[in-house]
Order: C-alpha cells, then structure tokens, then sequence
C-alpha cells in the first residue's frame, strides 16, 4: 500500500484506534464494549470495512476501520475524498492512520438518510446526477489520472469474456444455461466490446453506483464512500447509475428523464447505450449465479438484458 500523509489540519486519534484495532480483533464483544466506553455508534453501510460515528469529536467523525486493503482501497478513498473536498456534497478528509494491518480513516459526518427511503426519486436522482457531474468537472489530479476505477468497463468485459463464459460451460444441464449463451453471444457479436475498447476523455468517477451510499436530507443529496475511486468516462458512469443492480428500484422513467443530467449527449450516447447493454449483462451474470436464492432478482433483469439487447 502506498503510504500516504495525514491531512495536515487535524491529528488521528492513536489512542482510540489502538482500542479499537484490539477490541476488533477480540471479537464482536469486546469491540461493543468499547464503543459504548468511547461513545462511538457503528454506522450502516460500511460492508467491507468498520464505520463509527464519533459525535463527541471537536469535529464530528466518521471513522472507517479498514478490513479490506486490496486494490489499493485506502489510497483510493483518500485521494478521492481529497478530490471532491471542496464540495458540500462529500465527507472532508480530516485524517489517515496507515496502520499496517488496519489501516484508519477520518472524515467530516454527512447527514441525511438513504436516498432509497426518499419519497420524491426525481428530486432526488437530479440531484444525484448534479453531484456526479460536479465530481467529474474537477481536474484529474495524480495518482487518480492513472488509476482507472475498480470495477472499470474493461474489467466488466473482461469478466464476460473471460470468466462466464467457463461457468456456463460448466453448468449445461441447467435449463437457463440456453438463454445465457444467447445473450452473451448476441452481445459479443454487438459490436459493443469493441466500442468500449475505443478511449474516451477521462474524469473521476468513485467507482461505485450503489445507491446505499447515498444520502438525502430532504434538500441535498450527500455520497459516501471513495475507495473505488479512479478514471472513467461520463457515459460509462451514467450508464453504470442506470443499469447498478441497487438502480432497479427507481422506476425507469426518472433514470430517463435524468440522462442530460448525467451527461449524455448526443455525441456520447453510443457509448452510453454499449455501457448499459454491457453493465446489465455484467449484473445477469453476478445474479445467474445466486439464480435459485435470488430468483425474482434475476427474472427481472434477465427480460431487462433481453430488452436493451433489442
């Protein structure tokens, strides 16, 4: 991991970090114990990693506990968050704790609640997709020039290419086996791999379209979480807001009626629409494999595939 200096404004609190990193490391018990000690309260949507909130800080914090330092996770995040640290939308950096083992990052609270739970998706989605585009107008600075996101396109066609196609030929008694080599068939043969190959002006772009890390106050929408952080196009990320798995609960005329606003202009829409066909094939294929626990999930997308393929 690339080691990366502290914010220069604010200090990581060594003392509580070392209590945490042992009392995470001793099990969910002792890890309970000393958040109530410390007044620390865990926050949803951390997944791969702990996220505390530290209310009782000068400045209130948000503490992520890393788990995960692949892909250069905790660059990725601080440099993003670096990166979009002048707009109210995103946390502040406050400061980075490159612990070997678990690393540490500090950043300002964001308010609000899921942008799932809103009533208006409009309103919402617009402002989704003005933070987006505010994100990707400021310049690309390094590392993140040179850092293409995870979960990239070419890494999407990548996976259809090279790793589907060697499941399904392992799985041909199943009965949905057919359709799948159908589908990916008719998307190899598309045109639109080759599209997606061809360069494209970079900005930055988190990486990650999941609508839980975004949130809503009832006037501003806010995003968390960067460290998918690095290059992308803007086509291929509205289309990735679009075609997200987490996206299919936003009825499809709001994602419609918010196109323009991600971008999409008549010269890129080509690309756009290759990325969508591209990205929902790439979601088929994760859903193909929990088809029998996910069933609905996968019915819905699989006719969603068929349609954008025409």
């Amino acid at each position: 991991m690339t080691t990366l200096a502290s914010h220069r404004d604010h200090t990581a609190p060594s003392d509580l970090l070392s209590a945490l990193r042992t009392a995470r490391t001793a099990g969910p018990d002792a890890l309970a114990a000393t958040l109530e000690e410390r007044g620390l309260q865990v926050l949803d949507g951390g997944r791969n990693n702990d996220v505390f909130a530290w209310t009782t800080a000068t400045t209130p914090t948000c503490i992520k506990l890393y788990k995960k330092t692949d892909r250069q996770r905790v660059e990725r995040e601080w440099h993003g968050l670096t990166h979009a640290a002048g707009l109210s939308s995103a946390p502040r950096p406050l400061w980075l704790d490159n612990d070997l083992e678990q690393p540490a990052l500090g950043m300002t609270l964001l308010p609000g609640s899921p942008i799932l739970d809103v009533l208006d998706p409009t309103s919402a989605i617009k402002s989704l997709a003005d933070t987006t585009r505010a994100l990707q107008s400021i310049p690309l600075k390094e590392p993140l020039a040179s850092l293409e996101r995870v979960d990239s396109i070419g890494h999407y066609i990548a996976r259809l290419t090279d790793v589907w196609p060697g499941q399904l030929a392992d799985a041909t008694d199943d009965p949905q086996t057919p359709d799948m080599l159908a589908l990916l068939h008719r998307w190899k043969n598309s045109g639109d791999p080759e599209l997606l190959a061809q360069p494209a002006p970079r900005v930055y772009s988190r990486g990650d379209a999941n609508l839980l890390n975004w949130l809503h106050d009832g006037e501003s929408t806010y995003v968390a979480d960067f460290e998918f952080s690095g290059f992308s196009d803007v086509a291929v990320d509205a289309a990735d807001h679009i075609e997200h798995i987490s996206a299919r609960v936003i009825p499809d005329d709001v994602w419609v009626g918010s196109e323009a606003d991600l971008g999409v202009t008549p010269d890129n829409r080509a690309r756009f629409e290759a990325a969508r066909r591209t990205i929902a094939l790439r979601w088929l294929a994760v859903l193909w494999k929990q088809r029998t626990q996910r069933s609905e999930e996968f019915a819905a997308l699989h006719e969603r595939v068929r349609a954008l393929q025409g």
